[in-house]
């Protein structure tokens, strides 16, 4: 599918489970959208509380961490308007009451294009499949339509100034059947600036940079772009 031009696009809303999820799945298209002039938002599901296995932070304090942490790896990519639903980690469910957390998202950043998760489980990567993963994609799909355009869903909104507003788009990180692809050779080394700012999650991983590159040179390739490429591949949806 060929999605919008991005001339056409001016706000670029980006709805994960985690703080991190957003600069693994699309960071150098967030940084390709900022330099472009394309206005990018996140709102954060969760804390991620529950990550940094290797590090030595408390999990008392690893909320707090964690929020630092991704401001710090927005400001790698030039986004600095960061909600965070606070959510609790592991625990993610596609409830109403969440639908309803991203709606308000939705209205208030007005985005043409949203960056969601898949709803669909990936058999063959695991890892962009987490529960939380697919509660946030299945959540976000289903504010986006029919929630976020019906002026019947949560009225309250509209009570307080939100208006139903309609996402033109949805690009869809970690889907098991993707149709587009970005090109990020030249913003790869600013998605990788953004993960090391996520020191609990990244300062063990000595291979990191290698990984990174190793992931978009293969969705390069395998979109026939030349060696040496680095690309990210998206489930482009219309909500037409």
């Amino acid at each position: 599918m060929t999605p919008i031009a991005d001339e056409e696009i001016k706000r670029i809303l980006v709805v994960v489970a985690h703080p991190d999820d957003c600069d693994f799945g699309a960071g150098g298209s967030i940084a390709k959208w900022r330099e472009a002039g394309i206005a990018v938002s996140y709102c954060i599901i969760t804390n991620g509380e529950q990550g940094g296995e290797e590090s030595e932070v408390a999990i008392e304090e690893m909320a707090k961490v964690r929020q630092r942490e991704q401001k710090n790896a927005g400001i790698a990519l030039g986004v600095s308007e960061i909600t965070f639903l606070n959510y609790r980690d592991g625990s993610l469910m596609p409830t109403v009451e969440l639908r309803r957390d991203i709606v308000k998202a939705i209205r208030i950043a007005k985005p043409d294009r949203m960056v969601i998760q898949s709803p669909e489980r990936n058999w063959e990567r695991i890892y962009s499949s987490h529960p939380d993963h697919l509660a946030a994609g299945e959540s976000a799909i289903q504010a986006i339509y029919p929630d976020a355009r019906n002026p019947y869903a949560f009225p309250e909104f509209r009570e307080a100034g939100l208006m139903p507003w309609k996402v033109r788009e949805v690009f869809i990180t970690g889907s098991p059947s993707p149709n587009h692809f970005i090109d990020i050779t030249e913003t790869i080394d600013k998605k990788i600036a953004a993960l090391r700012a996520h020191v609990s999650q990244t300062a063990h991983n000595e291979e990191l940079e290698a990984m990174v590159r190793k992931w978009g040179e293969r969705n390069a390739e395998a979109n026939g772009l030349a060696a040496g490429r680095a690309a990210e591949v998206f489930k482009v949806v219309s909500t037409d």
